[in-house]
């Protein structure tokens, strides 16, 4: 399995105060210890507007600034919101980097779920999948032909001969590309366009179960011309995570954070699918050992593996990016990477022993 972390550049505001600019430092740390441990990847999500959850106005200027300071991590987008983007600046943007990172780059992309950025914007928040609908194969015929001609309902791009897509990215014929997706709308677009699939870190692991079935039923309709995505196939699950050496120590640095958490989601700031199922997870009051069943990944690192072993069995899931509110305190925060690093990672990385012949 792979292991990432989403960074959403969510401030704590009674740590690092107004106008916040400590957040950015605090994240670039941590994604560099990340580099160290042999983390796979640090997703950077694009938020705007509000210091109650993520300030990252530009993932593609963040990922260029992280490829020059990092060795060998690759970096992501989880996700830049395509409704809210240019899709030829995007295509741009992305080869970019993937250039500059020396091809460590990764495309995850996303409708949206928060409509106040939306109405910050002036975008149509009740029509963002039509528009990301139109968006992704725009997208892809740039990545794959270099020029285009189309005159849609939401975008008018011409680029002819001899006018070209510059640069051309690395990884050929585009960098690994994702979509996240929760609905059956969603994920039957990420599965028919070969893009691989982001799931929810508040999602239940039945309900992974069921999109992740759907997800690969329909990707025998990718056609012949989009399945040279790398990313094609593979699912990443987010999930809120937090290790420590025993359950209850976990408990105990975790529970108030998480709660918060949840409770901000619940608050009507989260719109769409993430707004819904964060109303319904848990139990009811929701609590800590109701997320603890099949939502959060916490505890003691024998009780995480055996966590991710579920949640591998029951989703087939190829990766894990583990998430974390901002609450728990930096040191904390990085300890709970660093032994999730040292004694949960290994278990997932040992080789099986190879069968013996019989004589």
């Amino acid at each position: 399995m792979e292991f990432g972390i989403l960074f959403t550049s969510h401030p704590n505001t009674e740590a690092e105060p107004y106008p916040h600019r400590d957040v950015h430092a605090r994240v670039t740390r941590q994604i560099l210890r990340a580099d160290e441990l042999g983390y796979d990847y640090a997703w950077v999500a694009e938020h705007h507007f509000s210091n109650e959850y993520g300030i990252m106005p530009d993932v593609f200027v963040y990922a260029a600034y992280l490829a020059a300071l990092t060795k060998r991590i690759k970096i992501g987008t989880a996700v830049v919101t395509l409704p809210l983007a240019n899709p030829l600046r995007v295509a741009e943007n992305t080869a970019f980097v993937d250039i500059l990172s020396n091809g460590r780059f990764a495309l995850g992309l996303g409708s949206g779920y928060r409509k106040y950025e939306f109405d910050g914007f002036g975008a149509d928040f009740d029509g963002r999948r039509d528009i990301q609908e139109e968006a992704l194969p725009l997208l892809m015929e740039l990545f794959h032909n270099k020029r285009v001609d189309h005159d849609g309902n939401h975008f008018s791009y011409r680029i002819d001969d001899p006018y070209e897509l510059f640069p051309h990215p690395l990884q050929q014929p585009h960098p690994p590309i994702f979509l996240a997706g929760s609905t059956a709308r969603s994920i039957s677009v990420a599965a028919r366009m070969g893009s691989g699939l982001f799931l929810s870190s508040w999602t239940p692991f039945a309900e992974l179960a069921r999109q992740t079935a759907l997800y690969r039923s329909l990707l025998a309709e990718t056609p012949e011309s989009l399945r040279a995505n790398p990313a094609r196939g593979h699912i990443d699950v987010a999930r809120w995570v937090y290790v420590a050496e025993t359950d209850a120590t976990a408990r105990r640095e975790s529970e108030a954070g998480i709660m918060r958490s949840l409770e901000h989601f619940a608050s009507g700031h989260t719109s769409g699918y993430l707004g819904t199922v964060s109303q319904d997870v848990g139990a009811a009051p929701r609590d800590y050992d109701a997320l603890t069943r099949d939502i959060i990944l916490h505890g003691s690192p024998a009780t995480v593996i055996a966590k991710i072993e579920e949640l591998r069995d029951r989703t087939g899931a190829a990766s894990i990016m583990l998430h974390f509110p901002p609450w728990y305190g930096a040191d904390k925060a990085l300890a709970s990477l660093e032994l999730f690093a040292a004694a949960v990672i290994p278990h997932f990385r040992q080789k099986k022993p190879r069968a013996q012949k019989r004589a």
